[in-house]
C-alpha cells in the first residue's frame, strides 16, 4: 500500500474535528472502559444522519455519549435518538454529556438493558436509522432487529474491525463479521458499501 494512501486515509479520519463536549465524552469514555468512535467515524456518523435527515435514531450501544452527540449533532432539532446499553454508569455518563451539550431530554431515550431484549419491544419500521456499535458476536441478530426496525430507505450501520481484512484472522469476533458482511452483501432487501473510515463502516440502506 502507498504512503500517499496512508496519508490521505489519516488525513481522512482528522478532517472534522470534534468539539469539546465529543472530546470529553470521549475522555470519559475511555476512563470507563467503553470504547469510544474516533474522529472519522463520528463524523460519518454525523454526515449520514444528516444526509438521511433522520429523525428517529436507534444506536445500539451508548457507551459515554461520544456517538451519540455526533449523531445528535447530524440530526435534525426535532429528531429523538433512542441508544441501548447494559453498563448504566455508561448510561448516566452519556445523559450527562447530552446535558452538558445542550440537548433537551426529550431528544434522547435512555435505555439501559440487553439490546436483544429491548429491541424486539420497538415498533416495525419506525426508524430512519439504526447504528450498531456493541458485542459483535451478536451481530446476526442485531441486524435482523434492523431489518425490522428500519423503515424503507432507512440506513443500517455497523462499526467493523480492520481485524476482517486479514484472513489470518480467524478469532469468533472475525469470523462473526465476515459472515454478516456476506449475509448482508448478498440480501435483497438491502444495498451495502463497507467504507474505510475508522477501523471501517457497514452501510447498507434498506429497500
Amino acid at each position: 500500500m502507498s504512503t500517499q494512501k496512508v496519508a490521505a486515509w489519516s488525513h481522512a479520519e482528522e478532517f472534522v474535528t470534534p468539539g469539546a463536549h465529543v472530546e470529553e465524552a470521549v475522555r470519559h469514555g475511555e476512563e470507563l472502559g467503553a470504547r469510544p468512535v474516533g474522529n472519522g467515524v463520528g463524523a460519518a456518523l454525523q454526515m449520514l444522519a444528516a444526509a438521511t435527515g433522520a429523525k428517529a435514531v436507534m444506536e445500539i450501544g451508548t457507551g459515554a455519549g461520544a456517538s451519540g452527540l455526533w449523531l445528535l449533532g447530524g440530526m435534525p432539532a426535532d429528531g429523538i435518538l433512542t441508544t441501548i446499553d447494559l453498563e448504566t454508569e455508561h448510561q448516566r455518563a452519556a445523559r450527562d454529556a447530552f446535558a452538558a451539550a445542550g440537548f433537551a431530554h426529550q431528544r434522547t431515550r435512555v435505555i439501559a438493558g440487553r439490546a436483544l431484549e429491548v429491541l424486539p419491544r420497538m415498533t416495525d419500521g419506525a426508524y430512519d436509522l439504526v447504528v450498531v456499535d456493541a458485542d459483535r458476536e451478536e451481530y446476526p441478530d442485531y441486524v435482523e432487529q434492523a431489518a425490522r426496525l428500519l423503515r424503507s430507505g432507512g440506513t443500517l450501520v455497523l462499526t467493523w474491525s480492520d481485524k476482517e481484512a486479514d484472513p489470518a484472522n480467524r478469532d469468533a469476533e472475525t469470523r462473526t463479521l465476515r459472515e454478516v458482511g456476506r449475509s448482508i452483501r448478498d440480501r435483497d432487501d438491502f444495498v451495502s458499501a463497507l467504507l474505510p473510515v475508522g477501523e471501517g463502516l457497514l452501510v447498507a440502506v434498506k429497500r
